[in-house]
């Protein structure tokens, strides 16, 4: 179909009252200020072709109807006039629904939630207190602990690998402790044996 030369806007002067897209004295759907005004552009006509398309495909629309509805289109100003060339029309094709057939569980994909990057950085130090001889525990205790409250609010997984972190930390930063202990206490006894 070729597009008609353009043509101004002119109100509904036949017989009866006036449908929508005709124009007329018929309040237009947009209540913005000056948004029925706005220029249209060539994608708007188009879209505006299109749900006349559709309508038409539908049965909603005659032959002659659809016909004078399209040249109105192309030779519409305004989104205003656009506007009221579809208003009576739905805003595409009727979308049928597909049938939807379940699945059943054993062929659904299993959703494993995301492993916490302060777990893995936990057990990671926990691992290494065994060649750092134990430098590396209290990363381990402070990041085991933040990945387990995380764990608990998130519900992300890593659970088993932020307890590894601690045990391990924990286990290397008692052994510090103790090794400390016990070098002040021998430099205690010491001190007051040579005194």
């Amino acid at each position: 179909m070729a597009q008609p030369s353009w043509q101004p806007w002119q109100p509904w002067q036949g017989s009866g009252p006036p449908q929508p897209w005709q124009g007329g004295d018929v309040p237009q759907p947009w209540s913005g200020p000056g948004a029925p005004a706005m220029l249209a552009s060539h994608a708007d006509r188009e879209r505006a072709v299109d749900v006349l398309r559709a309508g038409f495909g539908e049965g909603r629309l005659e032959q002659p109807e659809f016909e004078k509805r399209v040249a109105r289109a192309y030779a519409a100003r305004t989104v205003g006039e656009l506007a009221l060339l579809v208003a009576d029309l739905p805003q595409g094709p009727v979308p049928q629904p597909a049938p939807v057939t379940p699945v059943p569980r054993t062929f659904l994909p299993v959703s494993r939630p995301q492993t916490n990057g302060k777990a893995v950085g936990s057990a990671v130090c926990g691992v290494l207190c065994l060649v750092s001889f134990g430098l590396t525990g209290i990363p381990a205790v402070v990041l085991g602990h933040a990945a387990r409250s995380e764990i608990r609010r998130t519900g992300e997984g890593g659970d088993a690998l932020a307890m590894t972190g601690l045990v391990l930390g924990w286990l290397s930063t008692a052994a510090w402790a103790v090794l400390l202990t016990l070098m002040v206490v021998a430099a205690a006894v010491s001190g007051s044996g040579s005194a």
